[in-house]
């Protein structure tokens, strides 16, 4: 980058900081227990609404990964989610009926509270319908790979949104509170991806999958963005810029290696096409909360109402992360 690029770069950060600033004060504390935080605490950032079917299984499923804090923020759940996160010892919760679309789809609310209580922590940002797969996954913590990534002397790390869901209609089986939704929805496109880069901000552009698929098969370009930067060793001088796509300082984008090599990166499983979709697209598609006037809602509603299955013959059930890497969908690079 030129040097004046780098100038521009530095000054859209602050603005993003700046931004967060004023925008934090649509939060409102319901319960803050961030003292409880130790210098060494991985934690975990979330903004959510009206999820509370699916919080037992999302906070147990990265406790046991070894996640110490969550910092959530509430936007005004009608569900009982808020009750319920109070309860929880390591939460601390904060609530708003903001604009989610004024605050840039919480990445607002989520940049301030990174920089007031993650600055030295190794962060993790997810909603509640991902859960973190990462290389070695089921005998090793979420500390391990940050250990591993510290002594490597990388401050951020890649992860690819893969989209799960059943056999058959996404309504046939209901969703049990605490129940792994992976016994439902274990099913995955393992092909039809694109990739480029963003010369802008130098990450990757992943689209596909069974979203492209199925809901803009003639459109792929509007297809969501697959790519996601989510576990960073935080910074109070870094900002997300849109979700977890992408961050600032542009270096932390860098989660692949552009020589031939391969850095090692994980995958998000997105548990999104439970039975509790079709109520919740309806609703977000009336809130009108979401990117480009809620369009990927209305391809949802329209597709979903002619046939809500995304099954093909070509899917594959998942069995675990080796199998993600043999796909090319993740790798443990050279994390022996």
């Amino acid at each position: 980058m030129s040097i004046a690029q780098s100038y521009r770069m530095r000054l859209r950060r602050k603005r993003f900081q700046a931004r967060s600033w004023r925008k934090h004060f649509e939060l409102k504390s319901v319960t803050n227990r961030t003292k409880k935080i130790r210098s060494l605490d991985i934690l975990l950032f979330s903004t959510l609404r009206d999820e509370k079917v699916r919080l037992p299984y999302f906070l147990e499923y990265y406790r046991d990964r070894g996640v110490a804090h969550f910092l959530i923020v509430d936007n005004g759940s009608e569900d009982g989610s808020r009750e319920y996160l109070a309860e929880q010892e390591d939460v601390s919760l904060w609530t708003t009926k903001a604009s989610y679309l004024k605050s840039r789809f919480g990445v607002d609310w989520l940049n301030w509270l990174q920089r007031k209580y993650g600055h030295g922590h190794w962060t993790l940002v997810v909603d509640p319908d991902e859960l973190f797969v990462y290389p070695f996954c089921d005998t090793r913590s979420i500390r391990a790979l940050t250990d591993w990534l510290d002594v490597s002397q990388v401050r951020s790390f890649g992860a690819m949104l893969l989209d799960m869901y059943p056999k058959g209609r996404i309504d046939q089986v209901q969703y049990r509170a605490g129940q792994d939704p992976i016994e439902i929805a274990s099913w995955f496109d393992p092909g039809n991806y694109t990739i480029s880069k963003n010369n802008q901000y130098g990450n990757l552009w992943i689209q596909g999958g069974a979203r492209a698929r199925v809901f803009f098969p003639d459109q792929p370009k509007k297809a969501p963005a697959l790519n996601k930067i989510p576990l960073v060793k935080w910074d109070r001088k870094y900002a997300y810029v849109s979700s977890t796509h992408m961050l600032l300082p542009r270096g932390l984008n860098l989660t692949y290696d552009e020589w031939g090599g391969e850095k090692a990166s994980g995958a998000l499983l997105h548990v999104k096409f439970l039975d509790t979709f079709t109520s919740k697209a309806a609703e977000e598609l009336k809130r009108k909360q979401h990117y480009a006037q809620s369009s990927e809602y209305k391809a949802y509603a329209q597709s979903v109402q002619e046939n809500p299955e995304l099954w093909c013959n070509w899917s594959e059930k998942y069995i675990n992360w080796r199998q993600l890497e043999i796909l090319g969908l993740m790798s443990k690079g050279n994390w022996a």
